[in-house]
């Protein structure tokens, strides 16, 4: 709820949209009490599937571009202008968050940093060096949504796959620096 109520107040003319993904709590009713169209899942299909999801209903609504972020509290909101407008300006296809292009005093545990330098080294082999190949912080062009709507997309953890497809369909993916919070996840 608080991440819904501060994107209402940065980008007040913006549709919210929540994927609930078969979750068994209060999510879809606290979405929507919060203004949000949702959209759910009658069971969890994966991370990759609740995007997709997301990816089509955008198209089908004729949205030109859309931002994607997790509802834990990490993806700050304030954040999201730069994203739209690297989109915005042409200059690329698809615009991700990053917490490593530049000192954000972002930490990761051990584990987290060695999986994201694993995966950023595939990404190298794929010819896409991104400082986080893993962060789920990014907004889309019409084009790259129409690219991750076929049946190709993972339905769990589309990170890297995802972004090297893209890349070698003709894409132009960039990084903004983005400051990110600790997520609930990672501070309990």
């Amino acid at each position: 709820p608080a991440l819904l109520a501060e994107l209402r107040r940065t980008l007040p003319d913006h549709d919210l949209v929540v994927i609930d993904d078969g979750s068994r709590d209060h999510t879809a009713e606290v979405a929507a009490r919060a203004g949000a169209r949702v959209l759910r899942h009658p069971y969890n299909l994966g991370y990759g599937a609740a995007l997709q999801t997301g990816f089509k209903y955008a198209l089908e609504c004729g949205a030109p571009w859309v931002v994607q972020m997790d509802a834990d509290g990490q993806h700050l909101p304030a954040e999201v202008p730069a994203l739209v407008a690297l989109l915005a300006s042409g200059d690329c296809d698809i615009a991700i968050g990053s917490r490593f292009l530049a000192p954000s005093g972002y930490e990761m545990g051990a584990l987290r940093s060695t999986g994201r330098q694993l995966i950023r080294a595939l990404g190298r082999l794929g010819g896409l060096d991104l400082t986080d190949p893993t962060s789920g912080f990014q907004a889309l062009s019409r084009r790259a949504l129409t690219l991750c709507a076929r049946d190709w997309f993972p339905t769990d953890y589309p990170d890297i796959d995802v972004r090297l497809v893209a890349a070698r369909d003709g894409l132009r993916i960039r990084e903004v620096p983005v400051q990110m919070a600790a997520g609930v996840r990672e501070s309990t």
